[in-house]
Parts: structure tokens; C-alpha cells; sequence
């Protein structure tokens, strides 16, 4: 009796996996029927041909011998235009299917075999793979989630800056669980017309449980999904704000559907932007249930980061120093250290060497930071404007920012710029306090300082350095309160104007916070000409010496400074 009950339980599973896989590969099963038929056939017809030959008269061969040129000659047409008609049709079916095919989504489901992102391939990024970690064995392990009563993860949330892994992390996570995986763009929901895109969502979500039952799980991985995703807007009734709410209002239904059936579909999404761009409703639990932040690595992630890309390459390993390269990369994402090494093999190749030096990954990373070189010949006048507007950048950076490298100073014309002074971030910062925000400020107006000191008169090249000092004197005045008139608040948020066009704030109170920045402002130039004045002897040295080389590296920009008894600011 218990046998039978085991059978019985058998055929019925037989005949739903059979189902779900009627209705998942319908168009293959047609396609391998129709061939398999014409075969039998085939065969049949031969074998036929062949007796009746054998059983027909000799005069009767010879006349048969007569016209099969013909006929394999008119089977040759008949079977080519059979052919096209039988491709024109199935394109028909697989990427048309009549009218509905604009509201369809073409996207092949992957297995995790076939992403092939192992899990140690994921570096750089511990934290987020520790998360991710326990994703997969919520996963692969629903069964004791709802053993204890506890609900299945329906929505993973990955946020953080481009380049830092998320999409990788994600394809490691279907890798991992071995199960299909879905991959999407937010934009690709996105259409002229409206109700195509919450189509698109129901297609995807109707394949995605197809899949689900019949492999017992399914990913659904939408990148850019802010593209989706973003707030929505107050609705007019027509256009590109109405199709977008409606894409997201199914795309909220579809997600919410999952807990009405058990289905083990797991919606990963992924964006650059901040959470406050998405809508409340996408981020609210039973949804997005998990959030993932990738950030950018840190120094021991970097050392990893670099140690395994540089296995994939011939390098001299007595030259090329790991620990020196991730002190050199702060704020360096994965795929920017990836694109690093490969410009530095570029650059050793183009030189016909064998081994990828130091020196390599410096002229990689100048030409990606700074960009390429300019064939453009100054006049002996602007060398000087240059060069002392350079050296003021770098002695106020080396003795009054102590947050703060001065790797290189080049009077080089390089993409947009004339000259640069390359001054990169020692180690992270996640907080800046006062001080380290006047320290940027400081450094802005070196070159200011330094040209009115010593040409008399201030050039056109310090139009970005003022951009970055006022917009950090602004932005500690107006949003951070650090300004000596103690007034308090976010005033940015404001906007400067209401909904009627009316200005929000007083002109007192505006007046108040400009003469605020200003006050930061002339008090960082204050100490700014007085530290050039008393070093007017270095910064004459170094604008020579640029004009002499035009670029100075780490180490003779060391050597001068320590030539000179200077220490770097602590």
C-alpha cells in the first residue's frame, strides 16, 4: 500500500516538473519533434524507395535513372525555399510572437555554471561578501528559514559608487547557488509607450516563477534599477511620468505577489545613486529586504585587489611593490585598479619589454588621472606663471595639509589642464572636520597666493582652484554650520527658493552667510601669503626647478623640501 502511495506521488511530481517544462521550452520541444518526424520519415521513405527499386523492372530503372538529376535538381529549389520560409517563421515566433512581443522580455535565463564567478574571485570587498555569504545560504536553505516560522529574503539592495562590484558580486551569488539567474537593466523597462513596461515586469516575473518551480529557485538581477525605480511624480495622465509609475506600481505588485505563493524568487537589485532617489515604497520591508553597501576597498582590500591581478601578468617583482601601490590608490575602486594594470601592460608593450615596472604603473596612472600629454610649447613668460602657480599649490599642501600627498608637480599641458600639482589622499577619510576642510581650502588658494607674490598679478588658471575653495567655504557656511556669525542649519535645503517663486531666505540672513564665507575665505588666504612670504626662497627653487625638468616626481620633491629643513605637516 505504502509502494503505491509512493508511485502515485511520483507520477504526479512526473507530470508537474513535465508540465513546467512544456511550458518553459514549448518552441524547443516543436522544433526537436518536427526534426525528429522529418527524419522517421526520411528513413522511411528510403527504405521503401529502395525495395520498389529493387522489384521494378530493368526498363523502368533506366527511365527512373533518366529524371532524378531533374528532381534532385527541382528538391534543391523547393528545399531552400522550405528553409527560408521555416526561418522567417521561427524568428517570428521566438522574437516577434504577433502583437504582444513589445511588452515580452527576451532575456535568457543563465545557470550559475554557465556565469562561472567563483566566490574567491570576489575580492576587495569583504564586508559586502560576508553578506552576501549569508544571501546564498538563505537561498540554498529555505527549507530551515520556514522551519522557525521565518520568512524567505525576497529583495537584496545593493548601493554604492560604479566600478566596486556589485554586478560581479551578484553574478558570484548565482555562481554560488547554482540556480537560474536573470540579468536586467532598469532602462530597458523603460519605453515611449505607456504600459509596455509593466509588460516587460509581468513577463520577466511570469518566466522568473516558470523557473523557480521547475529548477527550485530563480535570481532576478536588475542593475541600474534607480533607473526603475526612482520616486514617483505626481502622475498627468499621459507621457513618460505616467509610464514610469506604472512600470514601478508592477513592479511593487510582482514583488508582493512572491508572498502570496511559495515561490523561492530572489529580486537582487543595484544602483550608484543614494537611497533617497528610490521610492519609499521599493525600499519598504517585505520588498528590498536586505541592503548591501559596496564601497570603495580599503588599503588591505587594495593590497588583495592588486596581488591578484598582477598574478595575470609578467611583472618585476623586485621593482613593483604592492604595499606602495595601495598607499598610492586611496579612493580607488576594483575596476580602476583593474583598468590600471592593463594601462601599464599597454604602456610596456609600447616600450617592447617583457617585464611591467614601477615606472609603468606611474605613467599608467598619470595618463588615466591627468590624461595624455599635449604637444604644446609655452613662451618663456607663461613657463613662470605656470611654474610658481604650481609650486604655491605644492608648498601649501606639503606644510599646511597633512591629509595629503604631493606625488607630482608638472608644468606639462595635459587634458584640460596647463599644469598640475598631484596631490592624492594618504589614507581614507570617511569624516572631514574643520580643520581638514580649511586644509582643502588652503590648498586651492596656493596658487593664487603664489602668482600675486611673485608676478604681481594673478592669471585665468585659477579659475578652477576658486571653484573648489568657495564651493567648500559655501558649503561649511550654508549647510554645515561652521560659520563665525553661528547661524545654524541646512540652509541648502532650502533651495534658495519655494514652490511660488518667492526667495525663502531673508536677505539679512543670506547677507549673514556670504559675509560668512568670505571670513573663511580671506582668513585662508591670510595665513596662506603669510606662509609663501616666509618660504619665498622654496618656492623660487621649485618654480625653478620645473622650468628646468617641467616635472618633478615624489623624490625630488622630497629631496628639495628636506634641502630647505622642511617636514611634512602633521
Amino acid at each position: 500500500m505504502h509502494t503505491e502511495e509512493n508511485l502515485s506521488m511520483d507520477f504526479k511530481k512526473i507530470k508537474y516538473l513535465s508540465k513546467l517544462y512544456i511550458q518553459l521550452y514549448w518552441i524547443r520541444i516543436i522544433v526537436i519533434t518536427l526534426a525528429a518526424g522529418l527524419v522517421i520519415s526520411l528513413i522511411v521513405c528510403l527504405k521503401l524507395g529502395i525495395k520498389a527499386w529493387n522489384e521494378s523492372e530493368s526498363y523502368l530503372r533506366q527511365s527512373q535513372l533518366a529524371v532524378i538529376p531533374i528532381q534532385i535538381y527541382l528538391q534543391f529549389i523547393m528545399a531552400f525555399v522550405f528553409a527560408g520560409v521555416y526561418v522567417v517563421l521561427l524568428r517570428w515566433v521566438l522574437y516577434n510572437r504577433g502583437s504582444s512581443s513589445f511588452t515580452q522580455t527576451q532575456k535568457k535565463a543563465l545557470s550559475g555554471k554557465d556565469i562561472r564567478v567563483k566566490w574567491e574571485d570576489v575580492i576587495g570587498m569583504d564586508e559586502a561578501k560576508q553578506e552576501a555569504h549569508e544571501v546564498v545560504n538563505l537561498i540554498q536553505d529555505r527549507a530551515s528559514v520556514q522551519q522557525v516560522g521565518g520568512q524567505i529574503l525576497r529583495g537584496l539592495l545593493m548601493l554604492g559608487p560604479p566600478g566596486c562590484g556589485k554586478t560581479y558580486l551578484a553574478k558570484a551569488i548565482a555562481t554560488a547557488t547554482d540556480i537560474p539567474f536573470i540579468s536586467m537593466s532598469g532602462s530597458e523597462f523603460v519605453e515611449m509607450f505607456v504600459g509596455v513596461g509593466a509588460g516587460r515586469v509581468r513577463s520577466l516575473f511570469k518566466r522568473a516563477r516558470l523557473l523557480s518551480q521547475f529548477k527550485g529557485a530563480c535570481i532576478i538581477f536588475i542593475d541600474e534599477i534607480d533607473a526603475l525605480g526612482a520616486r514617483r511624480a505626481l502622475d498627468a495622465g499621459f507621457g513618460g511620468t505616467t509610464e514610469h509609475n506604472t512600470t514601478l506600481n508592477q513592479l511593487l505588485v510582482e514583488m508582493d505577489g512572491l508572498k502570496e505563493k511559495d515561490t523561492n524568487i530572489v529580486v537582487i537589485g543595484a544602483t550608484n545613486q543614494m537611497e533617497k532617489h528610490l521610492d519609499s515604497a521599493l525600499l519598504r520591508p517585505g520588498r528590498f529586504d536586505r541592503k548591501i553597501y559596496v564601497d570603495t576597498p580599503n588599503l588591505e582590500d587594495r593590497q588583495k585587489l592588486f596581488a591578484y591581478y598582477l598574478k595575470k601578468i609578467n611583472y618585476d617583482e623586485n621593482d613593483v611593490k604592492i604595499e606602495r601601490l595601495a598607499r598610492i590608490t586611496v579612493g580607488y575602486s576594483p575596476a580602476e585598479i583593474a583598468n590600471l594594470i592593463k594601462e601599464a601592460a599597454l604602456i610596456c608593450v609600447r616600450h617592447k619589454r617583457q617585464l611591467i615596472t614601477m615606472k609603468d604603473i606611474d605613467d599608467a596612472r598619470e595618463r588615466i588621472a591627468l590624461g595624455i600629454k599635449r604637444r604644446i610649447k609655452y613662451r618663456e613668460e607663461e613657463k613662470w606663471q605656470v611654474a610658481y602657480h604650481e609650486a604655491g599649490h605644492a608648498i601649501i599642501t606639503y606644510l599646511l595639509v597633512p591629509t595629503q600627498d604631493v606625488f607630482k608637480i608638472t608644468i606639462t599641458p595635459r587634458g584640460h589642464t596647463g599644469g598640475v600639482t598631484w596631490t592624492p589622499e594618504r589614507e581614507e577619510i570617511f569624516i572631514r572636520d574643520r580643520h581638514k576642510l580649511l586644509g582643502r581650502i588652503k590648498s586651492s588658494l596656493g596658487s593664487y597666493a603664489a602668482e600675486k607674490l611673485k608676478l604681481g598679478m594673478t592669471t585665468a588658471g585659477v579659475d578652477s582652484d576658486f571653484s573648489s575653495a568657495l564651493y567648500t567655504a559655501h558649503n561649511m557656511v550654508y549647510r554645515w554650520g561652521m560659520g563665525k556669525s553661528g547661524l545654524l542649519g541646512n540652509f541648502d535645503m532650502l533651495n534658495y527658493y519655494s514652490y511660488d517663486g518667492k526667495n525663502t531666505l531673508s536677505e539679512e540672513i543670506k547677507g549673514r552667510l556670504d559675509n560668512d564665507v568670505q571670513d573663511i575665505l580671506q582668513n585662508c588666504m591670510t595665513e596662506v601669503e603669510g606662509v609663501l612670504k616666509q618660504e619665498e626662497s622654496l618656492l623660487d627653487r621649485l618654480a625653478n626647478e620645473l622650468v628646468t625638468k617641467e616635472e618633478l616626481n615624489y623624490d625630488e620633491i622630497e629631496a628639495i623640501f628636506k634641502e630647505f629643513g622642511k617636514n611634512r605637516a602633521q
